[in-house]
């Protein structure tokens, strides 16, 4: 095996495989990325079992062939050398990595190419496109809602379902629960709602482009992302996601808009003072003005003073900070809505105006 390449064009897919790696145990082919040259081609493949990546790139190949190496190692090396030409040959258990601009020369051990795990198949699956700018939107608004407790397995990622032709991702951890639903104008093709893992939408989210589409495809076990010369395909989390669509109100008895800076700006400063196990802010809510408040036990306590719209009766909210601030991060308007009825009753977070995609908070007890 022997090929030459660009430097910056390998870096740039090297990295990706870095991402989907998560053991650096050089004797571990799970540690290792997958090279194989061919017709002009550097097919790149990456695995940690559960999550796959594949991708090529244009090089020349003197000497057809397919090996596997250090992921970490080789990617520190690219990293330490110039932009430009590199050569990569195999000799025998060793493989040499020397540029063209530079004498110097490393030498990795590899680990051979078949012994590297056979990915699963994505032909005669049903792939949809939708644009990428909608996905990483969908992404985006619900990924941080997704629960950290490995014993509630089955929310440990973000549910999507479809209907028709409207695409819906939901995530909660049981405290919060953030909804989107898009809708296009085709049917889409038939799969059962499924459980997607954080790790492959957080790398869609940031490797897709912000323009053009994203195929989409999902089996019973699987699911499937390709755009550009990208595939990445991840086991689905198996198990029953709950019924979310009992904790969302059907109706709020009260609201207020606010500025949506002001309100973030605000929440930093008084956060400072916040118990960091408890987290808790309070939203005093009375016509024309929302005070935030929050106190860190022997040290001290910070309040702020917002304009806001509402002419109902005062009252106080007691709140996680963090959820609300992660949800008013990822919304791009200008003001935002907050819903609710009661003080210990569900809140509901939308933007103003209204999109296709909320947040709901359960507030914390009074203290």
């Amino acid at each position: 095996m022997n090929f030459n390449f660009d430097r910056d064009a390998l870096l740039k897919e090297i990295s990706i495989a870095q991402e989907i790696i998560s053991t650096k145990n050089a004797i571990s082919i799970l540690s290792n990325v997958f090279l194989e040259a061919a017709d002009g081609t550097l097919k790149i493949k990456a695995t940690d079992i559960k999550m796959n990546f594949e991708t090529s790139i244009p090089v020349e190949v003197i000497e057809p062939g397919s090996v596997t190496v250090f992921c970490d190692k080789f990617s520190s090396i690219l990293s330490s050398l110039p932009a430009g030409e590199i050569n990569f040959s195999q000799d025998n258990i060793r493989v040499n990595i020397r540029p063209a601009s530079k004498k110097a020369n490393f030498q990795l051990k590899s680990i051979a190419g078949d012994k590297f795990p056979e990915f699963i198949s994505a032909e005669n699956i049903s792939f949809f496109d939708i644009p990428a700018k909608t996905l990483k939107k969908m992404i985006n608004q619900t990924i941080f809602s997704v629960s950290d407790d490995d014993l509630r397995y089955f929310m440990n990622g973000v549910y999507m379902e479809k209907d028709e032709k409207t695409l819906k991702m939901v995530a909660t951890d049981g405290r919060r629960l953030a909804f989107i639903s898009s809708e296009f104008d085709y049917i889409l093709p038939d799969f059962k709602g499924s459980i997607i893992p954080t790790k492959i939408l957080n790398i869609v989210a940031k490797r897709a482009p912000d323009e053009g589409p994203v195929s989409i495809a999902v089996t019973d076990k699987n699911i499937f992302f390709r755009f550009g010369n990208y595939e990445f395909s991840s086991l689905l989390i198996d198990g029953q996601f709950p019924n979310y669509s009992r904790v969302i109100p059907e109706s709020q008895a009260y609201s207020f808009q606010v500025e949506r800076k002001e309100l973030v700006e605000a929440l930093k400063r008084v956060a400072l003072l916040v118990e960091q196990k408890s987290r808790r802010v309070y939203l005093n809510i009375s016509p024309g003005t929302l005070t935030i408040s929050s106190q860190e036990t022997e040290i001290g306590a910070a309040n702020e003073e917002i304009p806001c719209r509402y002419d109902g009766e005062t009252i106080t909210i007691a709140i996680n900070y963090i959820y609300l601030e992660e949800p008013i991060k990822v919304i791009d308007t200008d003001n935002l809505k907050v819903e609710f009825t009661e003080s210990m009753k569900a809140i509901t977070l939308k933007s103003e105006p209204e999109e296709n995609f909320f947040h709901i908070i359960m507030p914390m007890q009074m203290e």
